[in-house]
């Protein structure tokens, strides 16, 4: 179980910011970049346990009247709880049979108001940091901006890009660590 993002965010930052660190004024390689970008991007969120654009993704959790925590983060908002029979059928349920809430952290919970006949429960939310590039906190771009710019200039090599501490240093500020 776990989110799945249904839908892909766009770029955490403008292209042309990256073409800029690297000093590339043509557009060539734009497609490439923009995968690298991406890569970043991936990586940042990995580290920081945080979503950086918004958007829409499902979790398919275990049905219980105890309070669940959803696993993708900071939630911006829950838009609805369904249930899934054994056929993987799913039902939507009344706001009134299940209870959500966002706390200070921007953790998303769920429960249910009242035990089910049903095992699992499929939670639709949006989440994000910012809802569009320029939103996202500077030294996280950077961040980004800087690991794209280390995968570009070493795209040749085999082996695997270390990320660089000056990096990891701008993103641990916003780090999330969970305790299971």
């Amino acid at each position: 179980m776990g989110a799945v993002a249904s839908e892909t965010p766009p770029l955490p930052v403008a292209l042309a910011e990256v073409k800029a660190f690297l000093r590339i004024s043509v557009s060539d390689e734009d497609a490439l970049l923009a995968g690298l970008v991406r890569a970043a991007a991936d990586l940042c969120e990995a580290f920081t346990g945080r979503a950086l654009i918004e958007r829409a993704v499902e979790e398919m959790v275990a049905a219980s009247t105890a309070r669940i925590r959803l696993n993708a983060g900071p939630v911006r908002s829950i838009d609805g709880v369904a249930a899934i029979d054994e056929a993987g059928e799913a039902t939507a349920l009344a706001a009134g049979n299940y209870a959500a809430e966002i706390d200070a952290g921007g953790e998303g919970w769920v429960r249910l108001l009242a035990a089910a006949d049903t095992q699992r429960l499929r939670v639709a939310y949006r989440v994000g940091m910012a809802a569009d590039w320029n939103g996202v906190p500077e030294m996280l771009r950077h961040g980004v901006v800087r690991l794209a710019a280390q995968y570009y200039l070493r795209r040749g090599e085999t082996g695997e890009v270390e990320v660089p501490a000056a990096v990891t240093a701008l993103w641990r500020p916003w780090r999330r660590l969970r305790l299971k």
